[in-house]
């Protein structure tokens, strides 16, 4: 195991876990940047170890960026409304994978020696967290992205050193044994994000009849896409392209029909309709381009439109784990920074949310304000500087 004795060239040593998906994995790689550029900036190193699932988001992420990656065993839970159906065979055969997942932890954590563990969520970050406190005596920092802490988390919470939260709000849910070690960090977003030129956006994609005197519109369901924004737009799109430009990201696997669906658009209102599988690079651009956007409301696109201050309308995803998306969405529609559509959801109850963000400056640049002020753009820095405060790091 490392030595406690900080010295000045020691390297620091920080073991990260969390994933199973994006919301999870890409803060906790934004926070290991982050903390590779303060220690660099102060002529120190970071060692880094992310322990994860095998085959999984945080493995990929990890090898991508040529971060060292241990896989521990992983019980998910698999939730229900009826509490006799969470006692089900699949979730009794996992749950007993999380003591295995404990035991594979202790031995990665007492090798490896790190002055602080970060946990970002997902199951994975369990036997991790409870090797970590109970059997390792290591520090622990929890980030929460989400409104309400989600089930990992309100496991590890109670022992952990810090507990950072997204957002005020959360404050107030959590237990009284737990609020004094909490702190609001925000949810960190990609320092790429901030980089982008609406210019350039227009330019790469290729959007013949831009009308530059027009909103632009930005849709997106998320890298797979979402069947239920897909079908609300399309229905909608001869008003929508009256009033705006659109980029439309629809998923792979949405392409061809849509494609069908959009052929017969008269060529001036095809012209300022881009459709495409999947924004990759350009996407910095595309958001600084963009005046509305229609997405789901998931944790890292609030982070990132809430920092950017970006005027939105919210679809959210009805089957997200504890409902967070629900949670996410009205807790920025309560505050007057952003539209909320939860339940059935109609062209018509998209259109009349749409359409005072198109025709009416003065109301766009309000909800955008009010987004804005939501918006922690220094979440990393925030969060590091918990990582380094837990690890009694100077």
């Amino acid at each position: 195991m490392s030595s406690d004795v900080h010295g000045p060239d020691r390297a620091f040593r920080l073991v990260v876990t969390g994933g199973g998906t994006g919301g999870h994995t890409y803060p906790a790689l934004t926070a290991v940047r982050t903390l590779q550029a303060r220690l660099a900036a102060a002529g120190r190193a970071l060692e880094v170890l992310w322990v994860g699932q095998a085959s999984s988001l945080e493995s990929r992420v990890a090898a991508a960026e040529g971060i060292a990656f241990a896989s521990v065993a992983v019980g998910k839970i698999r939730r229900s409304s009826n509490p006799l159906k969470m006692v089900s065979p699949a979730n009794v055969k996992d749950m007993g994978r999380v003591p295995v997942g404990v035991l594979q932890a202790r031995k990665v954590i007492r090798q490896f020696g790190p002055d602080v563990v970060l946990a970002t969520g997902g199951f994975v970050a369990v036997p991790v967290g409870v090797a970590a406190t109970r059997l390792c005596h290591r520090p622990l920092v929890v980030h929460e992205q989400t409104v309400r802490l989600g089930l990992a988390n309100k496991a590890l919470a109670g022992a952990a050193a810090r507990v950072a939260v997204s957002s005020e709000s959360t404050l107030p849910l959590l237990p009284d044994s737990v609020r004094g070690a909490a702190v609001v960090t925000g949810n960190p977003v990609r320092p790429e994000v901030f980089t982008g030129q609406a210019g350039k956006a227009v330019q790469a994609l290729g959007m013949s009849g831009f009308d530059r005197r027009l909103p632009t519109v930005y849709v997106t369901g998320g890298a797979q896409g979402s069947q239920q924004i897909n079908g609300l737009v399309a229905d909608l799109l001869p008003w929508l392209l009256a009033h705006a430009n659109v980029i439309h990201q629809c998923g792979p696997d949405n392409l061809t029909s849509l494609r069908q669906h959009t052929a017969g658009l008269p060529a001036d209102l095809a012209g300022r309709y881009h459709l495409t599988a999947y924004v990759g690079a350009e996407l910095p651009d595309v958001l600084a381009l963009a005046d509305v956007v229609v997405s789901r409301s998931g944790a890292g696109t609030i982070a990132e439109l809430t920092a950017l201050g970006k005027a939105a309308v919210f679809i959210p995803l009805a089957t997200s784990a504890g409902n967070e998306q629900v949670h996410n969405a009205q807790h920025l529609e309560r505050a007057g920074a952003a539209v909320a559509l939860v339940g059935e959801v109609s062209p018509e109850v998209l259109r009349e949310a749409v359409a005072p963000l198109l025709t009416d400056p003065k109301v766009r640049a309000q909800m955008a304000e009010q987004a804005r002020s939501h918006g922690r753009p220094d979440a990393a820095e925030r969060l590091v500087d918990v990582v380094l405060s837990a690890a009694d790091w100077r």
